[in-house]
């Protein structure tokens, strides 16, 4: 998709927040510091739209990105950062929870993983629940331009069988300063909106 026009438009913690449009949404998760907004920034051809933290666990909202009034990329909280208190990780959970198992917009999660190294048990409980819920998944392994090209398949059955993937699900290796992967990412968020 060209992409000109992007729109922070609520930051939310509720379902009352969330945007009233029958806009499909594409929501994207992982653990803090995987490259969430890196993802973001290269799909939408923008440097620093969305805010990459030094901060692990820093999001701690859903925010709603609305790209081209053609689909919406949600960002949700980071997850597996030890700082944040149980209280708030409980919380963030309820609400992750809630947005991923009653959203109707929501037409798929992009997860995405640390291609460097193995998923960790808390990228293996992301995977396992979207699966036991039924949502459309992509598993994107970022940050492959640290990883010596002759490693690439390596690193990718990793994953495969860390996270036991179903063979449903595509795995895609992505770079944010190559652009590596980003048409192919780019194909299966359209394929997504394209359905009810």
């Amino acid at each position: 998709m060209e992409v000109h026009n992007v729109d922070l438009t609520i930051s939310a913690v509720s379902d009352e927040q969330y945007p009233k449009t029958n806009i499909p949404e594409i929501a994207l998760v992982g653990r803090s510091n995987v490259g969430k907004s890196s993802l973001t920034n290269a799909l939408i051809n923008r440097r620093n739209f969305a805010h990459t933290s030094s901060q692990p666990g820093k999001t701690q909202t859903l925010n709603f990105y609305d790209v081209e009034d053609k689909v919406y990329f949600v960002d949700v909280p980071g997850y597996g950062y030890a700082k944040v208190s149980k209280k708030e990780r409980e919380r963030f959970g309820k609400m992750i929870e809630q947005y991923l198992t009653q959203r109707e917009q929501l037409r798929g999660v992009i997860q995405l993983v640390d291609a460097r190294h193995e998923p960790t048990p808390d990228d293996v409980n992301m995977y396992n629940w979207l699966q036991y819920y039924n949502i459309p998944t992509l598993i994107v392994g970022t940050k492959i331009d640290k990883v010596k090209r002759s490693a690439w398949n390596r690193q990718l059955s990793l994953i495969k069988k860390t996270l036991d993937v179903e063979s449903s699900t595509p795995i895609i290796l992505f770079s944010a300063t190559e652009k590596k992967g980003k048409d192919d990412v780019w194909q299966w968020i359209e394929e997504r909106m394209g359905k009810n």
